[in-house]
């Protein structure tokens, strides 16, 4: 499989590594496994020919993208972590070059990103119509930004037609994995045990929710009113009232910064009201479900399980 993976200015150095460490490591892997693999020939491209990490570390680019190349395309993150860097970053000419040479390619053109790189791919509209993930806690600008991107951002990957797009920071690991495992779950599963990388299909693990609701005053009031209201229940009449919102106003902008209902917000943070109560206290379930809401601690017991997963080990 051969692979460009497009380094630009300020390439974040850890995405970078990662994706080239998977594919080295399969490549001397490949020899363990009883059915042969190809080797994965990839490397790094750019559109300057002179292109420096985050860390000032130089990049070996080997020249610029092909276009009409039928490899997959690999867009690594760039190292800007909050909006105040990012937008101006994306307005600048290398990134717009990459934009302009993502859209010449051919239609149906195998494609992936992760982290901030997702911006980059969204920037050349490619994600328009498209299911897609990102970085969790620029969310909130991808949505306003990107409209017509359906975005999932609790995925940790997200597959769409010819389009890969993975979330945050290490997630260029997953994204990597995957594409080995197009030529052989089998070696993928090898260098996952190799680099000790677990399964992560999902960011929300990881998600900081405050830092979500703090971007916007409306959300934060609303989490307010809902963490001292866990044990009464939810009412949107009630919460819409209380901070002085019409329901459709709240709702929209819960969709907006959050990507949920509030309604399903609300039920995230009993669920993590209740975990937090089950590792912190000496109450028993049943005890934690009524402070939480829940008429018993069956239902409750079974919220856990599904949402948390392998992170409830014991209830009492």
């Amino acid at each position: 499989m051969k692979i460009q993976i497009l380094a630009l200015e300020g390439v974040f150095d850890t995405g970078l590594s990662a994706i080239l460490d998977v594919f080295t490591t399969a490549n001397e892997l490949a020899p363990l496994l009883p059915e042969p693999v190809r080797p994965f020939d990839a490397r790094i491209v750019g559109m300057r020919r002179k292109v420096r990490t985050a860390q000032g570390f130089g990049v070996p680019v080997s020249g610029s993208p092909d276009p009409s190349a039928p490899d997959w395309l690999v867009i690594p993150a760039i190292a800007c972590k909050m909006p105040e860097t990012l937008l101006p970053a994306l307005d600048r000419a290398d990134v717009r070059d990459a934009g302009r040479m993502l859209r010449q390619r051919a239609p149906g053109a195998n494609t992936a990103a992760a982290c901030i790189g997702t911006f980059v791919l969204a920037e050349s509209g490619l994600l328009d119509g498209h299911k897609a993930t990102t970085t969790w806690w620029l969310a909130p600008l991808f949505r306003q930004r990107y409209p017509a991107v359906d975005l999932e951002d609790e995925r940790m990957l997200v597959r769409s037609s010819s389009l890969l797009t993975a979330g945050a920071a290490l997630s260029h690991m997953d994204m990597a994995l995957w594409l080995v495992r197009q030529a052989s779950p089998e070696l993928a599963a090898l260098v996952a045990r190799y680099l000790i990388v677990d399964q992560r299909p999902s960011q929300s693990a990881y998600v900081i929710t405050d830092h979500l609701t703090h971007a916007e005053p409306l959300v934060q009031a609303f989490e307010r009113w809902a963490r001292a209201h866990l044990a009464q229940g939810f009412s949107l009449d009630a919460a819409a009232q209380a901070l002085g919102a019409s329901k459709r106003t709240l709702a929209r902008r819960m969709q907006e910064v959050l990507g949920k209902s509030p309604l399903s917000f609300f039920q995230d943070l009993r669920v993590e009201r209740a975990a937090h109560l089950l590792k912190t206290s000496n109450q028993s379930l049943e005890q934690i479900a009524a402070q939480v809401g829940y008429a018993d601690g069956v239902t409750l017991r079974n919220l856990l399980r599904r949402r948390l997963g392998h992170g409830v080990r014991q209830m009492r």
